[in-house]
């Protein structure tokens, strides 16, 4: 026989009252227009269907897109980048089913619409994201970016740097991007991640590439960052595998103390992000990509991008889909998402 444990009013009362303010703080955030709402393929076209506002002022965390590919080296488009991941992301929905945690039911985000670069100077638009930035910073609100060529991580970490000093970062890519120059330049989207560690932006024993593969010109492209001391994960080291194993030795490796997320779509296999400026086969499937963005979670996260993502090469919206996707992921890893273990997902 059942045994019912007796509860008193007073203990009712309370409970029920922790319950109300429960359901009253997850209504007081931000939610994701709903498809029983309004249909997936109609409303605004913001990130999520989030509501938007103009400064990311109150919010802890926001979506911030920077429609910039002055730096691409092969194939231009990743500026339609933002455009296309906030259009594919109608089809997400708040709960995260494998992680069991929904942002929305504690932090406040909204989509706070584009950074406003110069189309003709990539060294004007560079300082403007810094700025942007800067603001967003100013607010206390975790950025996460929708990109837009690689380029743009660079001021996105000068800003970062203020704030937090040096940051970790789990840097997912088929290339390094520590080129020296790109063409004579100094600023290009080949170039950032060198210009990191002279700006000293990043602390370089916290700093993981995943992804990286296929040709080079000199033993150099993958050794010098080994050489700061970043860990550098080839793509053949995760071929046929799981990579949460990886993923908590990355963990114990960045411990404590601010890390950024810059993930390049092209670190993908070309099946799973075609809509890319420079493709290489061979990489990283989605499923994986999953994994390194999940387990980062436990990490002190404090923003991250999703950038070249080129859609006039995918016809099919597969690479934004997948861009859109990632990218919530990542707002899941913050710190003070809580984890939802009722039956209302």
């Amino acid at each position: 026989m059942l045994k019912f444990q007796a509860i008193s009013f007073s203990n009712f009362l309370r409970v029920t009252s922790v319950l109300i303010k429960m359901s009253n703080d997850i209504d007081s955030y931000n939610q994701p227009l709903s498809g029983n709402e309004m249909p997936r393929f109609a409303a605004t076209g913001t990130m999520m269907r989030l509501p938007t506002q103009p400064t990311a002022k109150g919010l802890d965390a926001c979506f911030v897109g920077v429609p910039f590919d002055l730096g691409t080296s092969n194939r231009s488009g990743a500026r339609f980048g933002p455009r296309a991941i906030r259009n594919e992301s109608s089809m997400i929905r708040p709960y995260n089913m494998w992680t069991r945690v929904s942002p929305f039911d504690s932090l406040q985000i909204a989509d706070i619409g584009d950074v406003p670069i110069n189309t003709f100077n990539l060294l004007k638009s560079v300082d403007i994201i810094e700025k942007a930035y800067d603001q967003i910073m100013a607010c206390g609100t975790a950025p996460f970016t929708l990109g837009g060529d690689h380029t743009i991580v660079l001021p996105i970490m000068r800003a970062l740097a203020k704030k937090h000093g040096p940051l970790g970062i789990v840097h997912i890519d088929a290339h390094a991007d520590v080129n020296d120059t790109m063409f004579g330049e100094k600023i290009a989207h080949g170039t950032p991640f060198r210009r990191m560690v002279e700006e000293k932006l990043i602390q370089p024993n916290r700093v993981v590439q995943i992804g990286l593969r296929t040709t080079g010109y000199e033993s150099d492209d993958f050794d010098w960052p080994r050489a700061q001391g970043f860990r550098v994960v080839q793509v053949e080291d995760c071929w046929h595998k799981s990579l949460v194993p990886l993923m908590e030795e990355v963990r114990q490796q960045l411990g404590e103390g601010p890390v950024y997320i810059s993930f390049d779509i092209d670190g993908l296999d070309p099946a799973y992000a075609p809509g890319t400026g420079t493709l290489e086969p061979g990489g990283l499937t989605s499923a994986q990509a999953f994994e390194i963005v999940r387990g980062c979670r436990g990490l002190d996260i404090v923003g991250g991008d999703l950038v070249e993502v080129a859609p006039a090469y995918d016809h099919g919206g597969i690479t934004a889909t997948l861009a859109a996707n990632l990218l919530y992921e990542m707002l899941c890893t913050l710190p003070k998402v809580k984890e939802r273990h009722d039956n209302s997902g």
